[in-house]
């Protein structure tokens, strides 16, 4: 379980009639990982559990769009608590409207969030007000309420119901500390987000990055971290020396990242609980872009000896390097598929940047990318269906592919656009873009249909994004 973030409710009792919302903690045996916990049940029909909707962001034909409602979840009572807001009336609304960004930013819902729309009573939760939502042409709703513990801790309950049926589809409830009030709104969107769309979540997961301030000459480059919808951003390194590539490890308990001072490249595995941090290895010549092993066992990164760069695979715990590649020119930027066999990489060892892929010893290296321009930063999706990468021709475009090769298509249309990173359920691609005229650098994200991009919120310029797992 991740420090900080309380274990989830292992049941919520029922309550008496006169009182359907009000629920008890069960004392849990030992902390455990952020799971689902039982919530009063709603008097609306529930659905069978396979029923509802199922589709994919991969399909390339118009979504329908479904009006969500999603209003303010009310409190039984308005009590102080530290969480943002104050009190639990405020936190309600701020509850709301966390889960209305997330289901808005991935382009396949049609939400309203609770500042366009009536405030629903503490009784309403488990009781909708059907023919209201179908007056407003709601097609789902997404209800639920906050209270607050004797011992600070809140209790968040989620639900969703189709309007059209009168049914209640899903519903999950959270026991959470204050500040860690954010991750119960992305687990509520996480459920809907599900079972609506049939895909896995991720909106309950993190983002690494590098944060740039300073001239464009003289940058200073900082580990920095922050929530999928750039919320809770705090600063890993301080910047004295510079801080390049980030990747989460499978387990998301860690992040590596290559780190220059005084012109000595060095590979660090950061311990996100700890805080503290080892050195993997210290290159004898520049260094670049150290990747996880699915296992979170190695670590790959490339390095330049003697004017020749080399991918190299180094146990995650330091040691001996293995050469897996030996071509001249440079090799760099491997990314394993999900499964372990295959690494992808660039090279231009064809005279120009291009797509390869061999297996995970080194053997059998071909390449692949065959439609004109460069090719470059390739990384393997999670699904381990498709290649995202960074196509050069004139502009800097995102692209994806087969592992093949095939079926290559944009997903932006950019001046530079580059090095992207895919969310835990293979559907998102993030990656960062440099403004044409100023050179600042922001992080972006965009669906597998290419048609809803999103910007991400930082507090200075960014680069070098890396999506984790969802959390624990």
């Amino acid at each position: 379980m991740k420090p900080g973030f309380a274990a989830f409710l292992t049941t919520l009792a029922l309550a008496a009639l006169a009182s359907p919302l009000a629920a008890q903690q069960a004392a849990p045996a030992k902390p455990a990982p952020a799971a689902s916990a039982s919530v009063p049940a709603s008097g609306a029909t529930a659905a069978p559990a396979d029923e509802g909707l199922t589709g994919s962001v991969t399909d390339d034909s118009d979504w329908q769009d479904l009006g969500i409602a999603i209003p303010t979840f009310p409190t039984n009572e308005t009590l102080p608590t530290a969480a943002d807001g104050g009190n639990t009336e405020a936190l309600g609304r701020n509850l709301a409207r966390v889960i209305y960004g997330d289901l808005k930013s991935n382009g396949l819902f049609k939400p309203v969030g609770p500042d366009a729309l009536p405030a629903i009573g503490f009784g309403e939760v488990t009781a909708p007000a059907f023919p209201n939502w179908r007056a407003k042409s709601a097609e789902m709703l997404v209800q639920g309420f906050v209270k607050a513990g004797a011992d600070g801790r809140l209790t968040v309950g989620c639900y969703l119901y189709d309007v059209a049926l009168g049914s209640e589809l899903a519903r999950q409830g959270y026991v959470v500390k204050p500040e860690e009030w954010r991750r119960a709104a992305h687990k509520c969107a996480d459920m809907v987000y599900s079972r609506l769309s049939g895909e896995s979540p991720f909106f309950d997961s993190k983002i690494a990055y590098i944060a740039e301030t300073g001239p464009k000459d003289h940058r200073r480059k900082q580990l920095a971290i922050m929530d999928s919808d750039g919320a809770n951003h705090r600063f890993i390194t301080n910047g004295q020396a510079t801080a390049l590539t980030p990747r989460y490890s499978p387990d998301y308990s860690k992040i590596a990242y290559l780190s220059y001072l005084n012109g000595t490249p060095r590979i660090y595995v950061y311990d996100i609980g700890s805080g503290q941090q080892r050195l993997v290895t210290e290159g004898k010549g520049p260094t670049f872009a150290p990747r996880w092993s699915p296992d979170g066992k190695y670590i790959l990164y490339s390095m330049a000896i003697a004017g020749n760069t080399d991918i190299y695979r180094v146990p995650a715990t330091g040691g001996d390097s293995v050469k897996l590649t030996d071509s001249p020119g440079i090799d760099v930027g491997g990314s394993y598929s999900p499964d372990g066999q295959k690494i992808v990489f660039e090279s231009d060892r064809s005279g120009s940047q291009q797509i390869y892929v061999m297996n995970a010893d080194g053997t059998n290296q071909k390449r692949i990318s065959f439609f004109g321009g460069r090719s470059a930063t390739p990384e393997w999706s999670p699904r381990g269906d498709q290649i995202a990468f960074t196509h050069i021709a004139g502009n800097l475009r995102i692209a994806v592919m087969n592992p093949s090769g095939g079926e290559m298509r944009y997903l932006t249309d950019s001046w530079q656009d580059e090095a992207p990173t895919w969310s835990p359920n293979g559907r998102i691609v993030q990656f960062f873009r440099t403004a044409k005229t100023s050179g600042r650098t922001s992080i972006w994200q965009v669906d597998l249909t290419g048609r809803n991009e999103r910007r991400l919120n930082t507090p200075v310029d960014a680069s070098d994004p890396s999506w984790g797992p969802v959390l624990p």
